[in-house]
């Protein structure tokens, strides 16, 4: 992607939180308010994220699960479903537990549409995104794999999907993928904790 199709990737970036920010800050606030009020600890939990050129960066979302849930993806949780808050449920299937990541949007740290940032211990996922050239990317909220299948996909072909992003990626795709994924969080599709 050239520089100038770079730069009105983050302008849209930038524009797009902007305005989700201004239009969503009381549904932001009032989540906030009922993660605090259903069970103990703070309403946002922070994990260690991939970005771009697998550099460390910190990633909010509301708090889904309980504080004392081990730190690793929740496929790998023995019973990811005994460690979900009361409205943790709720969150993941309405994705609402994403919103505070458009701060990681405003700071540059994240893209609206890129592969979804590892955590920092998912060495398989890494691994191979990093063999592909796939690290070369800023991470998305969405992105192509979340739109093709997302929980419900195996790490070599959410890869797959990265890499043709990677390979395909312009502004009308993106365009696309952003729609595709309303209609996904519209309908709960692909999300299976």
């Amino acid at each position: 992607m050239g520089k100038a199709r770079t730069d009105l990737k983050r302008a849209v970036d930038l524009f797009l939180a902007l305005v989700a920010s201004l239009i969503l800050i009381v549904p932001i606030g009032v989540v906030a308010l009922c993660v605090r009020l259903t069970s103990p600890g703070p309403a946002l939990y922070w994990s260690n994220r991939v970005g771009r050129r697998n550099e460390i960066f910190r990633m909010p979302k509301f708090r889904s699960m309980r504080i004392d849930t081990p730190t690793v993806p929740t496929h790998l949780l023995d019973d990811p479903s005994r460690y979900l808050t009361p409205i943790g449920g709720f969150l993941r299937k309405s994705s609402l537990d994403e919103l505070p990541q458009l701060w990681c949007i405003l700071k540059g740290d994240m893209s609206f549409v890129g592969p979804r940032p590892a955590l920092y211990n998912q060495d398989d996922l890494i691994a191979l995104r990093t063999a592909e050239g796939v690290d070369a990317l800023l991470p998305g909220l969405t992105g192509w794999a979340q739109v093709n299948g997302r929980d419900e996909l195996p790490i070599p072909e959410k890869v797959k999907f990265d890499v043709d992003y990677l390979q395909r990626r312009s502004f009308f795709m993106d365009m696309r993928i952003l729609a595709m994924t309303v209609a996904k969080v519209l309908g709960s599709k692909g999300i299976t904790h």
